[in-house]
Formats: structure tokens, C-alpha cells, sequence
């Protein structure tokens, strides 16, 4: 196992890192919903992994755009830039 991580890029690691924890996040949020058994209790955990998914998903946009960042150039970027907060604007609008 370790010979293969080692071939992997860092910045992928990275973002496939913070999309697991993403992931049990979410994985725990359902089964504390599951235990309060209570509706208002899962619309309070609900919105808070409203924050947390825009969170991960700029955290791993990061990642990848500053490992990318030397050999795209700065028009491609700000298409990029424009994008994600376009996507955050639907997210939160």
C-alpha cells in the first residue's frame, strides 16, 4: 500500500483526503439524524452541513487551482474564479 501512495500526486491526496472527510461528515450527520429521530433535530443538522459542503468544495477547488495555477494562465483562472463563486452564488441565493 505504501508503494502506491507514493506515485500519487500530493495535491490529488489532498483533495481526495478532504473529500472522505467530507464524507463521514455527511456519514455521521445521517446517523446522528437517525438517533435524534426528531425532525426539527435533522433540519438543525441539515443546515449545518449547508455549511460544510461549500466549505469542502472550496478547500479542495484551492488545492487544485494552486497546484495549477503555473501552467494555466491568469484568463483561465479568473474563468475558473468566476465559476466557483457563480456556484456559490446559486448555492446561497
Amino acid at each position: 500500500m505504501k508503494r502506491w501512495l507514493q506515485f500519487i500526486e500530493p495535491a490529488v491526496l489532498s483533495m481526495a483526503g478532504m473529500r472522505l472527510l467530507s464524507a463521514a461528515i455527511e456519514m455521521i450527520a445521517a446517523l446522528v439524524m437517525l438517533l435524534f429521530n426528531d425532525v426539527k433535530k435533522a433540519l438543525a443538522v441539515n443546515a449545518i452541513l449547508a455549511v460544510v459542503g461549500p466549505t469542502i468544495f472550496i478547500i479542495t477547488m484551492t488545492i487544485g487551482l494552486l497546484s495549477l495555477a503555473d501552467e494555466l494562465s491568469f484568463s483561465k483562472l479568473g474563468f475558473i474564479a468566476l465559476g466557483v463563486i457563480l456556484i456559490l452564488i446559486g448555492i446561497y441565493k
